[in-house]
């Protein structure tokens, strides 16, 4: 076997390696040829980051692109930070252009200058709190300006409900609406956040955009995907097998992507569920100490929720009395409390079909301590 392992659990590295998502990608790309902003909706490791960028290695080369991920930013400063860098060092490649912006939109403020090894430089800010609005206001003038049409997608972008100082998305909002050269994609995991902002009346963004959300891949287009790289290269490919990873993990990109990488690792092929196994058996095992450690920081209550939704796969009603004699759970008020507060932890999700344990590994862990 002499080819990269070609099933990335990160990053983005080219169309060879992106399995499918082409209608999601056409959706995106029509919406911003035609000047419409897109909220991507989409729960963790279904491949909204991938479907990201390869959208934007799709474009047209007449739009500058931008990519930001604001899940570690706690404050509107931080937000700001990153976002005025990121401008910055996408919109403006030499020297001379970024000195004129940094001059002429943000002489305020003093950059900090750090070589690179290849050469050249990075521009970075150090936003003080009481002047992060006023920062923005001068990130959003420097677009404004700009000739080229500009594409920016913002990751995680329900983040910007926890700030301290509230109501971002609202302040977001009155700029972005003033920027006819710029178009937006806002991605978030976060359903009930989201929708909050996008989709319900009271939202800051409702009805000012797209609205596209992430299902699992087709397993027959996935199956095809994963085996031509292994019949490539000579190595033997069940489909049987690839069926039952498939359904273990209910189709979720990253955990399939993150088994059959394990599985290309060994050289050997993809022959029977065993390599299936042994490869989920390997991420679990690495995972144990940090599941164990998940575990035991939650209440007894939580612990018993988690193994009781673990074990039934989901749970349609989780305060029904089936649910709760089943696993002996006690109080249905008891249990819709710990529940709201696994949901608010991201431990639990909300599905159409019922809660889930969001973290499909840590639920093939629990399976196991509750056996």
């Amino acid at each position: 076997m002499n080819r990269k392992n070609p099933f990335l659990t990160a990053g983005y590295e080219g169309p060879e390696t992106f399995c499918d998502r082409e209608r999601e990608t056409a959706e995106l790309i029509a919406s911003i040829e035609n000047g419409r902003n897109t909220t991507l909706i989409a729960p963790r490791r279904y491949g909204k980051t991938g479907l990201i960028k390869n959208t934007l290695s799709k474009l047209s080369p007449e739009y500058d692109r931008i990519y930001i991920d604001i899940y570690a930013t706690e404050c509107l400063a931080d937000f700001v930070n990153l976002f005025a860098e990121s401008c910055v060092a996408s919109l403006e490649t030499k020297r001379e252009k970024i000195i004129t912006a940094l001059g002429r939109f943000f002489g305020s403020l003093r950059p900090t200058i750090s070589p690179q090894s290849d050469g050249s430089v990075k521009w970075s800010f150090d936003i003080a709190e009481n002047m992060a609005k006023d920062s923005l206001s001068a990130t959003f003038d420097f677009l404004r300006e700009r000739e080229r049409p500009v594409v920016i997608a913002i990751d995680e972008f329900q983040q910007v409900r926890n700030y301290p100082e509230g109501r971002v998305e609202a302040l977001l909002r009155s700029y972005i609406q003033f920027l006819p050269n710029v178009r937006f994609i806002f991605a978030g995991s976060a359903m009930h956040m989201m929708s909050e902002m996008f989709v319900m009346p009271r939202g800051a963004f409702y009805n000012s955009t797209d609205i596209l959300s992430l299902d699992v891949i087709d397993r027959s287009v996935y199956q095809s995907f994963a085996k031509k790289f292994f019949e490539d290269d000579g190595l033997s490919f069940s489909d049987e097998s690839f069926q039952y990873l498939y359904a273990r993990f209910s189709g979720v990109t990253w955990y399939i992507q993150a088994t059959m990488n394990r599985i290309w690792q060994t050289g050997n092929g993809l022959r029977s569920n065993k390599d299936v196994d042994s490869a989920i058996d390997t991420l679990i095992g690495n995972s144990n100490l940090v599941f164990m450690d998940l575990f035991r920081s939650q209440s007894d209550a939580s612990m018993a929720v988690l193994k009781a939704v673990a074990k039934s796969g989901y749970v349609s009603k989780p305060t029904g009395k089936e649910f709760l004699n089943t696993y002996s759970l006690g109080a249905a008020s008891t249990v819709a409390s710990v529940v709201s507060n696994l949901l608010q932890k991201e431990l639990l999700y909300k599905t159409a079909d019922g809660i889930i344990v969001y973290d499909k590994l840590f639920a093939q862990w629990l399976k196991r301590m509750a056996l």
